[in-house]
């Protein structure tokens, strides 16, 4: 009687742990559509500002998000197979595959963390320089393009403040025709005085200027790109806990 009660507790436990993986899957791969979600809104986002950075840090913690959302969707539907079936070898696959898209996870919430703190410091050093020598300048139209928008969106001139392009390539050379900074500094589109004249009515005056607004920008974002990296893999660990436990399970099932 208590070898059938023991077989029956046996099984009940095998059961709640198959319940639980499903249960793990189905937030895993809602957990995967955010990553997968926030690695191509980062990029689509920011893809006018990429060329302004020194450094590729940026872009690539957002690439690997997206490695790691994609993956979620086929180790998600390897996990379900390997629930259903039952089988050691295909537990095993899946443990594999979670412990390798919690790792990519884990690296992009790094990435995105240790540039976050070295964000402000590479923003001073290479904005003004990227600002003054590299726009309008032949084969730079990224750039020039990554400026103006920088410009109009967030409403601001030059890169600490509107004085910083009179020590410009561009400012300086005879393609400027008299304008004291770029159309992109300006308010409104008024003929003759577009960006022939700095005056607070005609061109945007912010505090700290386009570098203070980039930097906020940006690390709002390496924040999410960093929480969500790190919270997804902190729930691929349940995940593997559980098929941990189910394969125990399975491996001790004489049948």
């Amino acid at each position: 009687m208590s070898a059938v009660y023991k077989g029956d507790q046996e099984d009940w436990l095998t059961v709640c742990l198959k319940y639980l993986l499903f249960v793990f899957n189905f937030l895993f791969w809602v957990g995967g559509a955010a990553v997968l979600g926030v690695g191509i809104w980062t990029l689509v986002e920011k893809s006018d500002y990429l060329s302004l950075l020194a450094s590729s840090t940026f872009a690539a913690s957002a690439y690997i998000l997206i490695l790691a959302g994609s993956l979620v969707v086929v180790t998600g539907f390897l996990g379900c197979c390997a629930v259903i079936r039952e089988q050691r070898s295909c537990l095993s696959v899946y443990f594999v595959c979670l412990l390798l898209v919690f790792l990519i996870e884990l690296v992009a919430g790094v990435l995105a963390y240790v540039y976050y703190q070295r964000l402000s410091e590479e923003l001073k050093q290479h904005l003004t320089q990227t600002m003054t020598e590299n726009y309008a300048q032949p084969g730079k139209e990224t750039i020039t393009l990554a400026v103006n928008s920088l410009q109009q969106d967030f409403k601001c001139c030059g890169s600490n403040n509107s004085h910083d392009w009179m020590a410009s390539v561009y400012i300086s050379s005879k393609q400027a025709e008299g304008r004291v900074v770029p159309d992109s500094c300006c308010k409104t589109i008024t003929p003759y005085y577009w960006g022939r004249r700095d005056h607070p009515s005609n061109v945007y005056k912010v505090e700290g200027g386009c570098i203070t607004k980039l930097e906020r920008f940006l690390a709002d974002h390496l924040l999410v790109i960093g929480a969500v990296g790190i919270g997804v893999a902190c729930l691929q660990i349940c995940g593997m806990v559980f098929t941990c436990f189910l394969y125990r399970r399975i491996k001790l099932d004489p049948y």
